[in-house]
């Protein structure tokens, strides 16, 4: 009799551990040691650092100081990652920043980054360096340190090149996104110019801005 109830307690524990993981999502998880991805509400739970990790050189086909697509052959070495200062950002908000991306030409004609992927990058002496050596002055850099990949947050424009990011902590951010652009820019091959800006939000403030820059 013993026996009898020992297996058919076995037989409905293994009934109700089935059914609990047939209802669980079919999600990719990480290896242990792996960074905990910290994104905004439009969670993807399919990215990885390969795609995010490395905003400053994204594509070698971006430009950003310079629109003739080349860059230098020497890359800039980073300031080392200062755990510390990233160790005191807020880690949740409840701000809001929105706005359109897109290129302008001479006549106000705007060229809309229609399903691009944007990013919010806080500012920091980190992000600083690559503002201003990489966006600024066109200099090609490193790759980035992958413990970056745990403070970006990330969306995607719709085909007018609207975006939105909910839920952003309070503080300073570096606003970045691309255009792929062609003939309508009077390119004669297809480019991928890439624009940033510094934006600021507090609290629950719902900061209206675009990203935008005019086509060289």
């Amino acid at each position: 009799m013993f026996k009898y109830i020992l297996q058919s307690a076995l037989f409905v524990i293994a009934i109700l551990l089935f059914a609990a993981c047939a209802g669980q999502p079919n999600v990719p998880t990480r290896k242990s040691g792996q960074n905990k991805v910290l994104w905004d509400e439009n969670r993807n739970p399919y990215a990885d650092e390969n795609d995010n990790v490395d905003v400053s050189d994204l594509d070698k086909e971006v430009t950003s100081a310079d629109e003739n697509g080349t860059l230098p052959s020497r890359s800039v070495q980073r300031v080392p990652f200062p755990v510390q200062e990233y160790r005191q950002l807020a880690r949740s908000g409840k701000g809001t920043i929105e706005g359109h991306i897109y290129l302008q030409d001479a006549y106000g004609t705007k060229i809309p980054g229609a399903k691009t992927r944007l990013y919010l990058n806080p500012v920091t002496s980190y992000s600083r360096q690559w503002y201003q050596q990489s966006y600024i002055n066109g200099e090609k850099m490193g790759k980035a340190d992958s413990r970056l990949f745990n403070y970006l947050r990330f969306t995607a424009s719709d085909d007018q090149g609207a975006f939105a990011f909910y839920g952003v902590p309070s503080g300073s951010y570096y606003l970045i996104g691309t255009v792929s652009c062609a003939a309508e820019c009077g390119y004669a091959s297809p480019r991928t110019i890439r624009i940033a800006k510094e934006v600021y939000v507090e609290g629950n403030q719902i900061v209206d801005t675009d990203l935008s820059r005019p086509i060289q």
